[in-house]
C-alpha cells in the first residue's frame, strides 16, 4: 500500500489467554508502567502508556498520574497480539474509570494510532480484518472450541517477515471466503480445514519446530493447525476438550509456553 504496509484480508479471533492489568489514577502528571518483563519497555514506548496519553488527548483530561501494572501471561513477540490486547484493555478501562462513553468505534479510531491490531482487541469475538488490521467486519461467531496453543522456544520479526513477503510468489494461501461461509453455517471443522498461514512459507527459521508442533495437534485430533498471525505460535481447534487436554499434556513435555484456552464472542473488562 502507499503507506508501505502490506494490505491484510484475515480472520481474527478472541481466546481466553490473557494479561491482567492493574490501572491507578492519582494526582499528579504523566504515565508509569510496571511492564511485567525485564525487557519490556516502561515508559512511553509500551503500548500500555501510549494508550493511556492517546484517551487523554482526546478526552482533554489533566492532572491525573495514571499507573499501570501488568502482569504477562501472554508469550511475547508470539504473534498472540499481546501488546495490542494491553492497550485495548488501558483505553477501555480508562474510559470505564472516568464514565466518558467513548464508545467502540472512538475507542478502535484512538486504538489506530497505537497499534495495527489494537482497534480488533478493543471488542473481539470473530471479525474479518482488513487493510493494516484496522478495518474491521463483524462475522457470526466462530462455534465455541478449545484452543491449544504453543510457542517454540524461539521468537519472530514481525517486520522482518513483512519485509520478505513477496505478493506474486506466494503459492498458497488461506480460503478466506470458504472461511466466511463456513462462519455463516457454523461449521467449525470447514473453518478448521480451510486455515492457513502465508508467513509459514517465508520463515527464516525453525520451520521445522513448527512443522513439528502442527503435526503433534494433528495426530491428536485437532480440527486443524496453523501459526497465529506472525508467528512463531502455532495453534489448533478441538471440539472435544479431552482431546485438547491430551494434546496439551504432550506438548507441555517440552514446551514452556503451551496454554489450553477456549474461544471467547467478545471481550470483557472486569474493572475494579
Amino acid at each position: 500500500m502507499p503507506d508501505g504496509y502490506h494490505e491484510l484480508r484475515t480472520v481474527m479471533q478472541t481466546v481466553g489467554l490473557a494479561d491482567e492489568i492493574a490501572i491507578e489514577c492519582k494526582l499528579g502528571e504523566g504515565v508509569s508502567i510496571e511492564a511485567g518483563r525485564p525487557y519490556l519497555p516502561g515508559d512511553e514506548r509500551n503500548i500500555a502508556a501510549k494508550a493511556a496519553n492517546a484517551f487523554y488527548s482526546h478526552t482533554g483530561i489533566k492532572g491525573n498520574h495514571t499507573y499501570i501494572a501488568i502482569k504477562k501471561n501472554i508469550p511475547v513477540c508470539a504473534g498472540l497480539g499481546g501488546g495490542s490486547t494491553d492497550g485495548a484493555c488501558v483505553l477501555r478501562a480508562l474510559d470505564r474509570m472516568y464514565g466518558t462513553g467513548l464508545g467502540c468505534e472512538t475507542l478502535e479510531m484512538l486504538g489506530n494510532t497505537i497499534g495495527s491490531d489494537v482497534p480488533f482487541s478493543i471488542e473481539g469475538g470473530t471479525k474479518l480484518a482488513e487493510g493494516r488490521g484496522e478495518r474491521l467486519t463483524d462475522l457470526p461467531p466462530l462455534p465455541h472450541c478449545y484452543v491449544v496453543i504453543c510457542k517454540p522456544p524461539f521468537s519472530c520479526s514481525t517486520p522482518e517477515l513483512f519485509g520478505l513477503v513477496k505478493c506474486e510468489k506466494i503459492r498458497a494461501r488461506p480460503d478466506t471466503e470458504g472461511i466466511l461461509i463456513a462462519l455463516e453455517e457454523g461449521n467449525l471443522g470447514a473453518v478448521a480445514r480451510r486455515m492457513y498461514n502465508v508467513f509459514e512459507d517465508i520463515l527464516p527459521r525453525g520451520k521445522q519446530e513448527i512443522t513439528k508442533i502442527k503435526g503433534i495437534m494433528l495426530d491428536n485430533n485437532a480440527l486443524g493447525s496453523v501459526m497465529t498471525g506472525s508467528g512463531p505460535s502455532v495453534f489448533g481447534l478441538y471440539e472435544k476438550k479431552e482431546d485438547a487436554q491430551n494434546t496439551y499434556d504432550l506438548l507441555k513435555e517440552n514446551y514452556r509456553d503451551c496454554f489450553l484456552t477456549h474461544t471467547i464472542n467478545c471481550i470483557k473488562s472486569d474493572v475494579q
